[in-house]
């Protein structure tokens, strides 16, 4: 029986999570392309017309300077947050367009509550922000690692709660209700990347010597915290996955499938604010043309040759 091709607008929505009730990342797949009717070559010349289109739906956007989208990207190392931004941001123009890596906090940022950092790179109106991980952290590495929360400027009784978790996931949601509510379009992004693809491109980092920056032991060693991780995404998506800031769960073992995906969920959630250019206001549009009329008159005139 052949496979149904999946059209490109209902393709972010076939991965996208609005309610984690019930939620199981083991029924998400890492590889989908075939299931959705794509190969690579097809899938990255669709990526090429959308990533045009985005742009024009990003200079209406700025054009508004209302709305605002935030796209979050998390993924476990080797996920291909990167590789995301650079191909699907690629067409933009960046005056629109801001980027924020949340690398592991200092001495300042862990000073302040664990959401400081985001409210103060939220994206202004009219722009598109990206966070290069994000608030999920919170809830992902130190989950994980609960002995981080001791470097964290938190009581001891607060950090022994019996709701500490469920109280973050709160926390969470309700910064990014909030977010909603204030015009930002908030979509999150899970790179789903199986164990042995990412095994796979650890090794190619070792092996080729353009590619030798991008090793570090401590992904190695995070790796050995594989099913931790994995259930520690699976809470964080299931307890904050909500029509307000969706995750979509992107298959990620094919990187240029994982792109197309990305940019469609952007593209879609664009289309549906229905934004158009701004109308011209008629008291500008008089003022332009008696500008216009004015610079025309100051051209200078063409010199007669003088007849001998």
């Amino acid at each position: 029986m052949a496979r149904k091709k999946t059209t490109t607008n209902t393709l972010a929505r076939r991965f996208s999570v609005h309610n984690g009730k019930g939620f199981s990342l083991a029924d998400c797949p890492t590889r989908a392309a075939e299931a959705c009717g794509l190969d690579k070559k097809t899938g990255k010349q669709l990526l090429k017309e959308r990533i045009r289109y985005l742009a024009h739906l990003q200079a209406v956007l700025y054009a508004n300077n209302t709305w605002s989208v935030l796209v979050v990207l998390q993924a476990l190392d080797a996920g291909g947050k990167d590789g995301v931004i650079k191909h699907v941001m690629s067409g933009i123009n960046p005056q629109g367009v801001s980027v924020s890596s949340f690398k592991q906090p200092g001495p300042v940022e862990l000073a302040h509550g664990y959401l400081w950092r985001e409210h103060m790179v939220a994206p202004a109106a009219g722009r598109i922000g990206i966070f290069n991980r994000s608030h999920y952290e919170e809830v992902l590495v130190t989950r994980v690692h609960p002995e981080l929360l001791e470097h964290e400027c938190l009581p001891l009784s607060l950090r022994r709660k019996p709701t500490f978790w469920e109280d973050r996931y709160q926390d969470i949601s309700s910064f990014e209700r909030y977010m909603a509510r204030q015009g930002t379009i908030v979509l999150k992004f899970f790179l789903h990347l199986s164990k042995e693809e990412q095994r796979l491109r650890f090794l190619q980092r070792i092996k080729h010597r353009a590619k030798n920056w991008k090793f570090s032991p401590a992904d190695i060693h995070e790796r050995q915290y594989w099913d931790d991780y994995q259930h520690a995404y699976e809470e964080a998506i299931r307890h904050t996955a909500h029509p307000d800031a969706p995750w979509f769960v992107v298959p990620a073992d094919q990187k240029w499938f994982a792109r197309l995906v990305v940019i469609e969920a952007i593209i879609d959630a664009l289309e549906k604010l229905h934004l158009k250019m701004p109308a011209m206001d008629p008291a500008m549009e008089a003022d332009m043309e008696k500008a216009r009329r004015q610079l025309e008159a100051e051209a200078p005139r063409p010199v007669r040759n003088p007849v001998h």
